[in-house]
């Protein structure tokens, strides 16, 4: 029986191994192949490769596993969109490439795999503020429609993976609002995209993925209070977390919206 014991310990580590390599490898890989090749094409198809179990599944269940692994799809796709609008021009490894391939090496190996409220919270907040950061900038250039659509769907995945880890039934509607809400949003933000540049990282940052995901906080904390408390829940419950995104978005709007950041 020991020796079974040892034979199954260690067959999980190196299970857990190769696990962590093949990730590594992924990470490392679908930022390089971007930047070497100043073009998204192949880093995406990466990260679709990478979710072929979702289609290996009966027809039937083909459409959850879509919506269930939608999230990581967009934080994988969104490092190798903001790969290649960094690094326009050049087909060489910048100091953004290296943080955004070892920040996705740390999505995939320590924060996707977390199951706790807390965790699931970050998870979407990061999906938000990667994919409407790569959803502003490719707007940039191109019609309103990109950036709404864009946003729709970021927040409707979001507000499912935080919902369906509350085990909120009524979550459909919610979601679907929430996903409405981040369009108008964005609609709105469309004629006025302000990016705040950190030229020393070559890192640019979206005013409306700062707003976005500040909103995704506000949402997951009043929606949990809600569901937990029913008819006994009151405006004071939330009001914290409320207040606290009033004031982050307008200090955001009123102090940090010079035109010289401008990208229309």
């Amino acid at each position: 029986m020991a020796d079974y014991i040892l034979i199954r310990k260690t067959r999980n580590a190196a299970s857990s191994a190769v696990h962590v390599l093949l990730n590594l490898l992924f990470g490392v890989g679908s930022v390089i192949i971007t930047a070497l090749t100043s073009n998204p094409a192949l880093g995406l198809l990466l990260v679709a490769l990478s979710k072929w179990r979702v289609f290996a599944v009966r027809p039937r269940y083909i459409w959850t596993n879509f919506k269930a692994n939608l999230l990581d799809f967009i934080v994988g796709a969104s490092i190798v969109l903001l790969v290649y609008f960094f690094g326009i021009g050049s087909n060489d490894i910048l100091l953004v490439d290296i943080i955004l391939a070892a920040f996705y090496c740390v999505w995939l190996i320590v924060i996707k795999p977390m199951t706790s409220e807390r965790a699931i919270l970050i998870q979407a907040m990061i999906a938000v503020f990667l994919g409407s950061s790569a959803a502003s900038i490719a707007a940039a250039n191109a019609d309103s429609i990109v950036l709404v659509l864009s946003t729709f769907v970021i927040g409707y995945s979001a507000g499912r993976h935080i919902l369906n880890q509350q085990n909120d039934d009524d979550s459909t509607l919610a979601t679907l609002v929430l996903g409405l809400i981040f369009a108008e949003i964005a609609w709105l933000c469309h004629t006025w995209l302000i990016v705040y540049p950190y030229l020393s990282l070559g890192i640019r940052i979206p005013q409306l993925a700062v707003i976005l995901t500040v909103f995704t906080f506000v949402f997951s904390s009043v929606r949990r209070e809600i569901f937990l408390r029913e008819d006994e829940f009151k405006f004071s419950n939330v009001a914290m977390p409320v207040i606290f995104g009033i004031a982050i978005v307008a200090v955001i709007l009123i102090w940090f919206s010079n035109p010289a950041f401008n990208i229309n």
